[in-house]
């Protein structure tokens, strides 16, 4: 069983136990900061910055109303404001600040054993399903291919797509140079990455050699 290491019965706290849940929320949100650019392609330094002190703020705030139960939703109703007045992040991103929260939190109860043992496991958890690609769906491509106005684009690559992709899905369809040719925008899922120059080889003898674009899709926000 957990253990606060603050006298929270007395109204007081000494600076040894202030200390020890500062080193140890600082402690736990550098950690925090780092499995988040470990699992992430694109991140800035002020958000990760953000991330690594975010746990000592809350920590000291908690720290300061340890006891008072109307500050302390006072407060926590403060906390709900960021959310709201600051710019969208993707999911991961909120998930990474109500983790940092989190640790902030158990520091600021005295929970310091709990917010040790809580910030491993995340992390491993983190790490463990980035490592196995956890709910992915596949390499996917947006592919764009040009063919002459004569040939039928309905099931002209079927074949090369049951070849080479787990999941292929005409996008778009529309007119190129004055009408003469067609620019197809598939989606497809390859399935394997390494066979992504046989697939466009095998487009170019079926198109005549025309314009073949692969490339992946632009990145969207998952915003919650």
């Amino acid at each position: 069983m957990f253990v606060s290491i603050l006298d929270t019965t007395s109204g007081t706290i000494s600076l040894e136990s202030a200390a020890l849940c500062a080193a140890a929320a600082l402690i736990c949100g550098l950690i925090a900061a780092f499995i988040y650019t470990v699992g992430s392609e694109r991140y800035t330094k002020n958000f990760v910055v953000t991330l690594a002190l975010l746990p000592i703020l809350v920590e000291a705030v908690i720290l300061m109303t340890s006891g008072n139960l109307g500050t302390a939703v006072a407060v926590a109703g403060a906390f709900s404001l960021v959310r709201f007045r600051s710019v969208p992040g993707t999911s991961k991103e909120i998930v990474a600040v109500f983790f940092a929260m989190a640790i902030g939190l158990a520091c600021g109860m005295g929970q310091v054993l709990f917010a040790g043992l809580f910030t491993v496991l995340v992390s491993l958890a983190m790490l463990v399903l980035q490592k196995v690609s956890f709910g992915s769906t596949g390499s996917g491509r947006l592919l764009k291919v040009t063919i002459p106005e004569d040939l039928d684009y309905t099931e002209i690559f079927d074949d090369i797509f049951k070849k080479y992709t787990v999941k292929s899905e005409l996008l778009r369809v529309r007119t190129v140079n004055l009408g003469s040719m067609y620019e197809l925008d598939y989606d497809v899922i390859l399935k394997n990455d390494r066979d992504e120059k046989k697939m466009i080889d095998d487009i170019r003898v079926r198109n005549g050699n025309l314009t073949i674009v692969c490339g992946r899709h632009a990145e969207k926000s998952e915003q919650l």
